[in-house]
């Protein structure tokens, strides 16, 4: 019976990936879903996507938080409109400006906050390790060295495992997981710019597009431009 399952605390941001782990979190527990403003420059959209997606798996809970703090500090073309937000470079090895710094510490940080007010056994985020060579804070030796501290720094009675179950996917193999998974991938949310259309040319929207052109499969957001990107 699903009332008899642990809860866990998803991080969702309204894109596909966490949409994806969201579906496979529900496969065992039952849902917190946890989702971050913080000075975005599709804040609203990626909002509105979360609660959509929140809808639709009829979480048990959901909470929104805001970190005025990301956008304060600065340093990516996300939080800081004087940054331009550069172009798809799927060839790039170096950090793009759309890195956030540290964002995904801040945002298990309040997860594990509310995952030990819950008694929730664990955290679920959609890192993606193919994201890693640009986003150091999607490579799977943070998310461990995370769940450790996370051990350390909370009550003994708490243990919270922190579950990264596409890390390994490439986006053709998540958009097939979702697809097998019956996930909104409808509801979702990815570009970094445009909350009405999707750009099609920021380093998300390639991605996302490159994904669902290796799997064969019709992105059914809509776009600006759509790029072949194979």
């Amino acid at each position: 019976m699903k009332e008899d399952r642990e809860i866990a605390v998803v991080a969702v941001s309204g894109g596909m990936d966490s949409c994806v782990t969201a579906a496979i979190a529900s496969q065992s527990y039952r849902l917190a879903l946890a989702h971050i403003n913080y000075g975005q420059r599709t804040e609203a959209r990626e909002l509105k996507a979360f609660n959509d997606i929140a809808d639709f798996y009829k979480a048990e809970k959901k909470l929104v938080i805001d970190f005025t703090h990301l956008a304060k500090i600065g340093g990516s073309s996300l939080t800081d409109k004087n940054i331009e937000v550069s172009q798809a470079d799927l060839s790039n090895k170096e950090i793009p400006s759309s890195y956030v710094p540290f964002r995904n510490a801040n945002i298990l940080s309040a997860c594990a906050s509310w995952a030990e007010v819950l008694q929730a056994k664990a955290i679920f985020i959609g890192a993606v390790y193919e994201d890693s060579s640009g986003y150091p804070d999607c490579r799977p030796e943070f998310y461990q060295a995370f769940e450790k501290a996370i051990d350390e720094g909370t009550k003994p009675s708490t243990k919270i495992m922190i579950k990264t179950p596409i890390i390994n996917l490439s986006k053709a193999e998540i958009v097939k997981k979702g697809i097998e998974l019956g996930a909104p991938l409808h509801l979702t949310w990815s570009c970094y710019q445009n909350e009405d259309e999707a750009c099609g040319v920021c380093d998300s929207c390639a991605l996302r597009l490159r994904g669902f052109q290796q799997a064969g499969v019709e992105d059914p957001i809509p776009y600006k431009v759509k790029p072949e990107y194979i």
